[in-house]
């Protein structure tokens, strides 16, 4: 029988995984949409402005679904974690409502203009909707990232009968970790987006999408991936030296490292066993990891031992550390490939077009492996040194619980097949779509728009 603390952090594992998932094309996708509207407006070329209509309708798809799925988040912290707000509250509730007042309300607002005012107001203001979303978008990301470094390098407060209280406003929202974990997370954003545009114009091109819409779209998907890729492998990098100065347990887990010791080797591959604190099966390469870690060849990791009792589960850890990284590289390459194969013969082959919409959503897998390591690495803490997720978690009975993430899972389910279902159901019509001009289309719209008033006449 699974009690209610496990039964609470599956719940939230899955809400927050599921949701995730959204606002990390959103927050990317919008950029993309706003850069489509630059580009008609100063061409006038038609063809920017039928990119910009398919995918800002995937956009919508995408962010309404971000939207529904934030709010159940909300719902956890009063019914599974109520230890979090009463010890915490003064910091988390603020910073959220921060997210709402400057981005929510902002994005909701021009989202209306964005959407439905393409022929109602003059383009330059249709284009400054477009532009605020995307900044929302932007804005919502640099709040919610603020809280959650907060939580895992605590700063610019002090506790008060067990209760934290602000001290410094600057210091908890620019904490140690968040100018790495929110640039981190906007280059994750922007690959994942990346990918989702260039799998899908690679789709509609395998259906036989002759018109030069996906063509242009896949091809400045493609160049975005490759300029993106290694400014991540930097702030990467810049970001493991972060988490070695103010987290070392996780970065123990995240390598394997049980002991203490310089000149540490990287595992390729291993089996960690935290019965017997060591790992069997390594595949490594000798100091690699202190290299990489310190950039020193004899650098020094603390291990797993100096963290008794205090230190996150390692098999998660570890393994979602390396789907992250694997996943990566191999999004570096194909982006690179196709964009290099487009360089030299204008067009892809058709493997490598499989090959881009099998990796549509390759971007969620990374991401959300790099959610887990970050998450499951600050364990035992939920707000790390302060309060622990024992502490925090609600005692109602697990029945209550396994009953709400039943319906959660069943929900979020059937939410996934019809999202997926819908994207490609639009690629698939957009095929269908004559290549008429965007004089035409304008009139086709005004059509539309002076019989609808009419009916409502």
């Amino acid at each position: 029988m699974l009690d209610t603390l496990m039964l609470s952090r599956m719940q939230f594992a899955a809400n927050i995984s599921f949701h995730i998932l959204f606002p990390t094309i959103t927050i990317a996708l919008g950029w993309f949409l706003f850069y489509f509207k630059l580009r008609f407006n100063l061409s006038e070329d038609p063809i920017w402005m039928r990119a910009y209509r398919f995918w800002v309708k995937i956009f919508a798809l995408t962010f309404a679904l971000g939207v529904v799925t934030g709010i159940t988040m909300s719902f956890q912290f009063g019914t599974n974690w109520p230890g979090f707000m009463e010890t915490v509250g003064n910091i988390a509730g603020p910073l959220l409502g921060y997210e709402v007042l400057t981005a929510f309300f902002l994005e909701a607002t021009f989202l209306g203009i964005m959407l439905f005012g393409i022929n109602r107001v003059p383009p330059k203001v249709h284009t400054f909707a477009t532009f605020v979303v995307a900044f929302g978008t932007t804005v919502s990301a640099f709040w919610i990232l603020s809280l959650n470094s907060w939580m895992q390098t605590p700063a610019g407060f002090e506790m008060r009968d067990g209760v934290a209280h602000v001290t410094d406003w600057f210091e908890v929202i620019f904490n140690p970790s968040f100018p790495y974990r929110f640039t981190h997370m906007l280059l994750a954003s922007g690959l994942t987006a990346s990918f989702l545009v260039a799998g899908v114009s690679a789709y509609r091109i395998m259906r036989g999408d002759s018109k030069r819409a996906p063509r242009l779209t896949l091809k400045s998907a493609l160049t975005v991936a490759c300029i993106l890729a290694p400014m991540q492998l930097f702030v990467g990098d810049m970001h493991g030296l972060n988490t070695l100065e103010h987290q070392p347990q996780k970065v123990a887990a995240m390598e394997g490292v049980w002991h203490t010791e310089k000149n540490v080797p990287l595992l390729l591959f291993a089996i960690p066993d935290e019965e017997a604190k060591t790992n069997h099966f390594e595949i490594k390469i000798p100091n690699m990891a202190s290299l990489i870690l310190t950039h020193k060849m004899d650098g020094e990791i603390k291990g797993l031992n100096e963290f008794e009792g205090k230190h996150p589960p390692v098999v998660p850890v570890f393994w979602g550390f390396r789907v992250m990284v694997g996943m990566g590289m191999l999004m570096i390459f194909i982006a690179w490939f196709s964009r290099i194969q487009l360089w030299k013969n204008k067009s892809l082959s058709p493997w490598l077009l499989k090959v881009l919409f099998a990796m549509s959503f390759s971007g969620w897998v990374a991401t959300l492996a790099g959610w887990y390591v970050t998450e499951i690495g600050r364990q035992p803490y939920l707000v790390s040194g302060i309060l622990t997720v024992k502490d925090a978690a609600t005692d109602i009975a697990p029945a209550n619980v396994g009953l709400s993430l039943s319906l959660y899972l069943m929900l979020y389910a059937v939410l996934m097949v019809a999202y997926l279902h819908t994207v490609f159901l639009m690629a698939r019509k957009a095929v269908e779509i004559e290549d008429i001009s965007y004089e035409e289309m304008q009139k086709s719209n005004l059509q539309h728009q002076n019989k609808a008033e009419v009916n409502h006449v």
